[in-house]
């Protein structure tokens, strides 16, 4: 059964191959890339392109990995586990550049290819991952590893391979191997559509507004904007609003029309839950289904013992148990605040409670009374131009790296920059790409990833190629771009992901960088750190029109409202996450209500009705579309370990503290994945994490 279905693939992929009129010499995907710092050449690449590469790929990764079942030689950790580890190079270079587009450039176009190539780019990867002849193998080496004379790098390499194939399917039976392999594809494919519907969402809803005395409280800028938004809808002389975060959050803040609040706000968190064509639910349903069923068959109770074995957490009851020290303090802080905003819109004449839609408008109110700060206030400090030259200003603080901009790369979009990273000699380190604006095809949010990772060949170095993308506001004439704080801290996060990409080493890709899933945000969320410090707001937060520094008064205010607020987004935040670990210990396939199940589950923990969760489940994309299944609590979990991580550099009583850098970068960025990760840790830091530092930065304790 297993040679056949390998036969059957290897059939497809060439016959693929053949009938595409395509010349593979001049498909730029497949030849060497003669660019500076062999980047992709986005302005050769057409769509057309992607299909006969992606199928040329998988067809020499097949090879490869044949090259390797038919060594007559004795398996050994050269001939087996560094082949393997090479393998793919191609596969891999196509991959990271298709997805990473269809991510930041979704069309129709590319959405088609990936509904066609994901199954096969499925099958592929299960072939090899439930390969008898390739696992016995790797097992033949795994179990004489002892006696190899290897290092603890090439061990570590060995037995995370193994890992890998246990924990794919590799000892299955093969009926076992091929139902899995059933259950992945139409993972794969389900996955993709809810991205797709997601998008879908956001681009079709737009609330119309046709009367300026509507937009009352709204700043100008974001009246500027909705007016160009108006303009590219078809609307011209009116003001369109969608629920984008740039467009959403601030006529949540600031707009006195409670009715266009909620109607907005409703846009927002009924996505995917529409019962339209973009719905959802139905996909849902199936995911988690699905996803339990793998992991009985893997030996596991549900989807989130099965993810958490590897993480740190280790087990789902672990998670649990911490988000709950955390949220039972959080929500009686949340209380406080909606009373506390309650009164206020009292004073103001409201006679009804306050409902979720007012929360943002209400806070924005209560931060001015309580810090005497208006988010209006800070944003003419935080040019983009300036929050990203304050984020280079740290790393070479820190890192002793520059970034020194370039205009001879190719991009895929002219709203990217490029910037070439050099380390402290001067030796070059990266290549940077970063895409500030939002614009239809794009998904929501931001993240970090990579068009190709660090590797090595032989001593050869290969350096990587990393990419930040934000939805920031795009710009308007010839103003510029201002953030909100919220944003600027954003850029800081992303940009801290970056760094573990520029920083990452080793021989082996299987460790090289490297981290569980909830250590993974500690590099970003460090970085956050340094953007509200005092000494670092002093270099970058300066005025758009005057230059001037922003003024220490205003500093103090910002700071001091670092506590602001705190009680919701924490208890938003780990409603999220609940709701996630809830989806995924389900034991029994799910055929019931979705919304019931949510709204079950928030119960349960007695969430009050004024706060959803930050992501609803038909818009969740983290866990159903971004890889963060039975994992979206890292970012708190990481918190525990940024917060402690950063207050070492605040005990040293230098913020740029070089040795402490020089550690971190050591021991987390670059070689997280040698060893243990809270050995990695304690490497740095000298003891394991504590979470008293987080309780008080949240204001907790």
């Amino acid at each position: 059964m297993k040679n056949l279905i390998l036969c059957a693939l290897s059939i497809v992929v060439l016959s693929a191959c053949n009938q595409n009129g395509n010349n593979m010499t001049n498909n730029p995907l497949l030849t060497e890339f003669n660019t500076p710092f062999q980047t992709p050449p986005f302005d050769l690449i057409k769509t057309e392109h992607y299909k006969p590469a992606f199928l040329e790929a998988m067809k020499q990764h097949r090879t490869e990995i044949d090259a390797i079942i038919n060594n007559p030689q004795d398996p050994d950790f050269e001939n087996c586990i560094v082949a393997l580890d090479h393998s793919g190079t191609l596969l891999h270079s196509v991959s990271s550049i298709f997805f990473n587009l269809l991510e930041a450039e979704r069309s129709d176009e590319m959405q088609a290819i990936a509904m066609e190539m994901m199954p096969l780019l499925t099958a592929h990867s299960d072939n090899i991952l439930m390969s008898a002849p390739l696992f016995e193998k790797i097992k033949a080496v795994y179990n004489q590893r002892e006696n190899a004379g290897l290092d603890p790098l090439a061990t570590r390499t060995l037995e995370k391979l193994y890992q890998d194939f246990v924990r794919k399917g590799a000892n299955l039976t093969e009926s076992e191997k091929s139902r899995m392999m059933e259950i992945n594809t139409q993972l794969a494919t389900l996955s993709l559509q809810f991205g797709d519907n997601i998008v879908k969402e956001i681009n079709g809803f737009k609330m119309i507004v046709d009367n300026l005395d509507d937009l009352k409280g709204l700043p100008q800028e974001n009246i500027d904007a909705a007016a160009q938004d108006a303009i590219a809808a078809g609307e011209e002389g009116k003001w369109v609003f969608t629920p984008k975060k740039t467009s959403w959050i601030p006529f949540l803040q600031y707009a006195q029309n409670r009715e266009l609040r909620e109607q907005l706000y409703k846009g927002y968190h009924q996505r995917g839950d529409n019962n339209n064509d973009n719905d959802n639910k139905a996909l849902i349903q199936k995911m988690v289904s699905l996803r339990l069923e793998a992991a009985n068959l893997l030996g596991f109770p549900n989807h989130a013992a099965y993810v958490i074995d590897e993480n740190m957490a280790k087990t789902p009851e672990n998670v649990y148990a911490f988000l709950e020290r955390i949220w039972v303090p959080a929500l009686k802080v949340a209380k406080n605040e909606l009373a506390a905003m309650q009164k206020i819109a009292n004073s103001e004449g409201v006679d009804s409670p306050l409902i979720a839609s007012d929360w943002w408008y209400y806070a924005e109110k209560l931060r001015k009374q309580k810090y005497d700060l208006d988010e209006s206030e800070i944003k003419p400090y935080l040019q983009l131009e300036n929050v990203r030259d304050g984020m280079f200003y740290v790393a070479n603080k820190l890192y002793g790296i520059t970034f020194e901009k370039r205009t001879d790369i190719s991009l895929y979009h002219t709203d990217v920059e490029t910037y070439e990273v050099k380390d402290v000699d001067g030796s070059h380190l990266a290549i940077f790409y970063i895409d500030y604006a939002t614009r239809a095809g794009k998904s929501a949010g931001a993240w970090c990833t990579e068009f190709r990772s660090y590797r090595k060949e032989g001593e050869q170095e290969i350096f990587p190629l990393v990419s930040v993308v934000c939805n920031f506001p795009r710009p308007f004439g010839d103003a510029p771009v201002l953030l909100s704080w919220d944003e600027a801290t954003t850029l800081f996060h992303e940009f801290g992901h970056a760094l573990h990409g520029f920083f990452t080493r080793g021989d082996y890709r299987r460790i090289a960088g490297d981290i569980p899933r909830d250590m993974v945000e500690l590099p970003s969320q460090i970085m956050e750190n340094w953007a509200g410090e005092p000494q670092v707001l002093q270099v970058y937060a300066k005025h758009f029109q005057t230059g001037v520094v922003m003024p220490e008064a205003l500093i103090k205010k910002l700071v001091n409202s670092s506590l602001f607020n705190q009680g919701f987004m924490i208890v938003e935040y780990n409603a999220s996450s609940l709701l996630d670990l809830d989806w995924h210990t389900i034991t029994q396939p799910f055929t019931k209500d979705v919304n019931e199940f949510e709204q079950k589950a928030m119960d349960k923990k007695g969430l009050i009705k004024e706060i959803l969760p930050r992501y609803r489940s038909t818009y969740f994309s983290h866990i159903f579309d971004g890889g963060y299944s039975a994992g979206y609590y890292v970012y708190r979990w990481a918190e525990v370990l940024d917060a402690d991580a950063f207050n070492a550099f605040k005990q040293s009583g230098d913020i740029y503290n070089q040795e402490l850098a020089a550690k971190f970068r050591k021991y987390i960025l670059a070689e997280g994945g040698f060893d243990d990760p809270m050995e990695q840790y304690k490497r740095f830091r000298g003891a394991a994490p504590s979470e008293t530092p987080l309780l008080v930065k949240r204001g907790l304790q």
